[in-house]
């Protein structure tokens, strides 16, 4: 494992990757803790604020598309949309459809995209396996 790869990419992949890391730690810790409770609302904004940054900062992410827009942006445009509306079920009290949106949030923005992320010749597959 080296941290060239990640060192030598992009102040956007940089910001990624480490907006995504923090959201990967906390959304990891909300799904196994108590929900509704103070500090599950104080870090799910936080949580919210970061996959914010995360997806925003992908648009200028092109790696997959010779410098054009992917099927993962798309995964980003989802996250964006999806977020504030999480936020407004959970304040409506719709708390089905807040847990929901939010797990697949956390499925879909961090676990499929991120395995998507150690395909061969990807930023975070050089860094961890070389290639």
């Amino acid at each position: 494992m080296t941290l060239e790869p990640i060192l030598s990419a992009g102040s956007a992949t940089q910001i990624h990757l480490a907006t995504i890391s923090a959201a990967f730690v906390i959304g990891s810790w909300m799904m196994i803790r108590p929900k509704g409770t103070r500090p599950h609302r104080a870090l799910g904004m936080t949580y919210i604020a970061l996959m914010t940054v995360s997806a925003v900062s992908t648009f200028w992410v092109r790696g997959i598309a010779h410098g054009g827009f992917s099927f993962l942006h798309l995964l980003s445009a989802f996250v964006l949309v999806a977020l504030p509306f999480a936020w407004i079920m959970a304040r409506r009290g719709r708390v089905q459809i807040h847990r929901f949106i939010m797990i697949g949030v956390y499925a879909g923005g961090i676990w499929i995209a991120g395995l998507l992320t150690l395909l061969p010749g990807r930023v975070l597959s050089k860094a961890v396996f070389g290639f």
